[in-house]
């Protein structure tokens, strides 16, 4: 793992922002969370390395508002292609 930013997947609907960090806060220095609305994943980001890899060995795959969470090494966004509509 190379970043501190953790993609966090199968988050139910109703997540906050505020719950997401409270839920990774007792693994680490939590920097920035952020949960998009009704897509059902967010990112959380932490201060080192070390802690993220932390927070995803002890919370992948665990139940939290009744969802199991899939938790991964956040990915660099793809750059969009502008379509054209002639």
């Amino acid at each position: 793992m190379q970043t501190s930013r953790l993609y966090v997947g199968n988050l139910n609907y109703a997540t906050t922002e505020e719950q997401l960090g409270e839920l990774f806060a007792s693994y680490g220095d939590v920097t920035s969370v952020r949960v998009l609305e009704r897509k059902g994943f967010g990112f959380v980001e932490f201060a080192t390395v070390e802690e993220a890899e932390k927070a995803m060995a002890a919370l992948n795959e665990t139940e939290f508002m009744g969802r199991t969470l899939r938790i991964d090494e956040a990915r660099p966004p793809k750059p969009r292609t502008e379509f054209r509509r002639y």
